[in-house]
């Protein structure tokens, strides 16, 4: 094998980056934040947690929206099943001398599926959004894996879901998620990812698989032409008919590739920052898990929707500042 460091004068160098944090003592603070583990439900929230009455003929409900929600949060946020959810907001209502029904285990999976979550207050932003996109997989634990392991039999139904984030590399929030059956292409789930953001996005970093003419025109067609899209091309592309009288962005980073090559490439066009697309998955199955707790799909979409609510909460509670050091 090649020794590392015999082609080490034709690689292309990073230069290092050096930056410092402005804002320690509130960065700190924000930090201890995160695992501050006192609840108190406001009287507000005490007031909401019983459903209006219906107006339509049917059942009427006995919690609302809001109640099924921070139940399901505590649950996430303390990874704690059904059962002991029911259990442990029980118990936080006692200490809090709240007089209200709790949501047994059975209401809570039921009133899962396709729950209304409430929407979190926006970040301020100062201009349009640099859109990160990713995708990753989540286990499913149940009796299909069960089955596949114990008796070697097929198994019911996919082990597999497939998360799509996207990130705004201003802020640090998750501007848009959806959860999907694994034989979806990450094409494929772009559009109703797009259709959670209601911001104009200024530039959008992929990674490969989401190169071709149907992802460009979608973006150009919800964002303009101004758009930036970065995306990198395969190995084996080749530069369009018509790439010396009107050359197509996509023609333009096959040249650079060509010219400076691909590291270079990265620098210059930006696609670096798209690692931090892949370090808010890593986070997400630090903080949230890897694998879904509910066995139904539609509960599966609230969990996600819960989970980046969760981590947009966490991200605003911490926020460094930097400033480059020269």
């Amino acid at each position: 094998m090649m020794p590392h460091k015999f082609n080490a004068f034709r690689r292309h160098k990073f230069e290092k980056k050096r930056q410092k944090v402005t804002n320690w003592r509130v960065y700190n603070q924000g930090l201890r934040q995160r695992g501050d583990v006192i609840i108190w439900l406001s009287p507000e929230v005490a007031d909401k947690w019983l459903a209006d009455k219906r107006q339509t003929p049917g059942g009427q409900p006995t919690f609302s929206d809001m109640a099924i929600s921070v139940c399901l949060t505590l649950g996430m946020v303390f990874k704690q099943p059904l059962r002991q959810t029911q259990g442990l907001v029980g118990s936080l209502a006692r200490l809090m001398g709240l007089d209200v029904p709790i949501p047994d285990f059975s209401t809570l999976s039921r009133r899962g599926a396709g729950l209304s979550i409430p929407e979190k207050s926006k970040a301020q932003r100062a201009g349009p959004i640099e859109l990160v996109v990713d995708s990753t997989g989540l286990k499913i634990f149940g009796e299909g894996e069960w089955l596949q392991n114990k008796h070697k039999t097929k198994p019911k139904r996919k082990s597999w879901r497939k998360l799509h984030l996207g990130l705004d590399i201003t802020t640090g929030d998750i501007v848009c998620s959806d959860l999907t059956k694994d034989n979806v292409g990450d094409p494929t789930a772009l559009p109703e990812l797009l259709d959670q953001i209601d911001a104009p996005v200024s530039r959008f970093l992929a990674d490969g698989a989401y190169d071709g003419d149907p992802t460009s025109d979608l973006l150009v067609d919800r964002f303009g032409e101004a758009i930036e899209i970065v995306i990198p091309p395969p190995i084996t592309a080749v530069l369009s008919l018509d790439a010396a009288r009107d050359p197509t962005p996509r023609d333009k980073h096959i040249a650079e590739i060509r010219d400076k090559g691909r590291l270079a490439w990265q620098v210059s066009s930006g696609y670096n920052h798209r690692s931090r697309g892949e370090a808010q998955i890593g986070r997400w199955k630090m903080v949230i898990g890897p694998k879904l707790k509910a066995r139904n799909f539609p509960n599966q979409k609230t969990e996600v929707r819960i989970g980046t609510n969760i981590l947009n909460k966490m991200n605003g509670l911490g926020r460094a500042k930097y400033e480059a050091v020269a």
